[in-house]
């Protein structure tokens, strides 16, 4: 068997393995990247990025439907569906650009085909352009990433439902979408098609929305959902799915012992994902999965496998760009002879409705379960006097505070720009500083971060507690 070897060889070019590309072939690494089709992973091209950029979009539309409130009379307000996706795929063309860029620039090859392990560390792929080759690594990344979960509903697969990609993708405003799945994407894109004029109709197997945060959460994406005239139905089975999405789709449920049907024109799944392992040949590279069909790996992001590594969603990381970046330098220092570990790093969150929800630490439910006593701060983002000037008042923060020293154990946002302002107290929690120091600080006025003076200076002082 003829075969070309590779100092490092990648299977996938998601966040994680693309930078150890980048910056081991700058090394002067043999270096080789091997991508079935999305040339830098699924952030630029069918998830975070179009994402964010479809949400603008939308965001802009809904401030064409309350320009009066800013003094602004609109007539003959329309959306142009195929100028938002345009809008879209004109920045998504950009940034495969820029990664083919980097690749050209760093020295690493890039392999476009279909690869699967047939030894150790030794990979077939069929080649996108015809034709089959063979490449072995003296180390070995995977990075394949994950995919829309497809729950096995009777009828589910049979209706052709849309995924988060074709929803990104879409050049008209379905009449009516059913969204099945409450959570991050479910509730991002909701949002965006109900702004564009699609009816829409969230349903959640789970009694709440986002049912892993605090339910003062849950209670405020519940309330955005019925201003904004999102109908939610919570606590809700599906057990069959009749029609085809795009014409006519009809979820049957059951909740609370009753059943009831659900009719709309498309179908959005969005609840949950799976691991890109099946079909690439993991047990010939000697590659243990995990019950939930991850890649088995160590706080060194080792597999089972030696000088074999997997970064990202694949390897059940966190499903976030941030956080397959940060396996990138787990992994990068590791091949240099450090010790860098997974284990106890800060995981932040970000969903971006709007307003956006953002938390870092420990969320009040998580903080009860664990037995973890803490002092609680919390105002609405209303008391926030910026946010009266740009006429989003929605939502609140709040902090937890260690009663044992005044330590930020977590801290949540729901508002404008949570994101932003989640960023500077997480900088506070990396460097160990009390709450005071965010208290006592000096912030612009009239800025989102000032909120943070009267947040912490809500917080119940230590000798109240004893």
């Amino acid at each position: 068997m003829n075969s070309q070897e590779y100092d490092v060889l990648m299977l996938g070019s998601g966040e994680g393995a693309k930078y150890l590309a980048w910056t081991l072939a700058k090394q002067g690494k043999h270096v080789a990247v091997i991508e079935r089709k999305y040339v830098g992973g699924s952030c630029p091209n069918i998830a975070c990025l179009p994402s964010k950029n479809i949400i603008q979009s939308a965001k802009v539309a809904s401030y064409f439907y309350r320009s009066e409130e800013f003094g602004i009379t609109k007539d003959n307000c329309k959306i142009n569906m195929p100028v938002v996706r345009d809008r879209k795929r004109k920045m998504v063309d950009g940034l495969i650009q820029m990664h083919l860029d980097n690749f050209k620039a760093s020295g690493a090859e890039l392999i476009m085909g279909v690869g699967r392990f047939v030894g150790a560390r030794t990979i077939e792929v069929a080649l996108s352009g015809g034709g089959t080759r063979t490449v072995v690594g003296k180390k070995i990344i995977i990075s394949t990433g994950s995919r829309a979960a497809m729950e096995p509903i009777a009828g589910l697969r049979e209706a052709s439902p849309l995924t988060h990609i074709e929803a990104l993708d879409l050049d008209h405003i379905p009449e009516h979408l059913l969204v099945l799945g409450g959570g991050y994407v479910g509730l991002e894109l909701a949002q965006a098609m109900r702004r564009f004029g699609s009816g829409v109709t969230v349903i959640e197997r789970n009694e709440r929305l986002a049912h892993r945060e605090d339910e003062d959460v849950s209670e405020g994406l519940q309330e955005l959902c019925r201003e904004e005239g999102i109908g939610v139905v919570t606590s809700a089975g599906v057990s069959q799915v009749e029609g085809k999405s795009g014409h006519l789709v009809k979820l049957h449920a059951v909740r609370a012992g009753s059943e009831m049907v659900l009719e709309g024109t498309h179908l959005l799944v969005a609840a949950g994902r799976t691991p890109n392992t099946e079909g690439i040949g993991l047990e010939f590279a000697g590659v243990e999965l995990t019950e939930r069909g991850y890649i088995k790996v160590n706080e060194r992001l080792e597999t089972t496998a030696p000088e074999v590594w997997a970064v990202g969603d694949c390897a059940g990381s966190p499903h976030f760009t941030h956080i397959a970046f940060d396996d990138f330098r787990v992994v990068g220092e590791n091949l240099a002879g450090g010790h860098r570990v997974t284990t106890g790093r800060q995981v932040p969150f970000c969903m971006f409705t709007d307003p956006e929800l953002a938390r870092i630490g420990l969320s009040e439910s998580e903080a009860k379960k664990s037995g973890i006593a803490y002092r609680l701060a919390k105002i609405p983002m209303g008391a926030v006097l910026r946010t009266r000037t740009l006429s989003e008042t929605r939502g609140f923060m709040k902090a937890l505070i260690d009663t044992e020293s005044d330590r930020i154990l977590g801290f949540t946002v729901f508002g404008v720009e949570a994101g932003e302002i989640m960023a500077s107290v997480q900088v506070a929690m990396i460097a160990g500083l009390p709450y005071t120091v965010l208290r006592d600080a000096i912030f612009t006025h009239p800025t989102l971060l000032e909120g943070l003076i009267q947040l912490f200076s809500a917080v119940e002082p230590m000798s109240k507690q004893r």
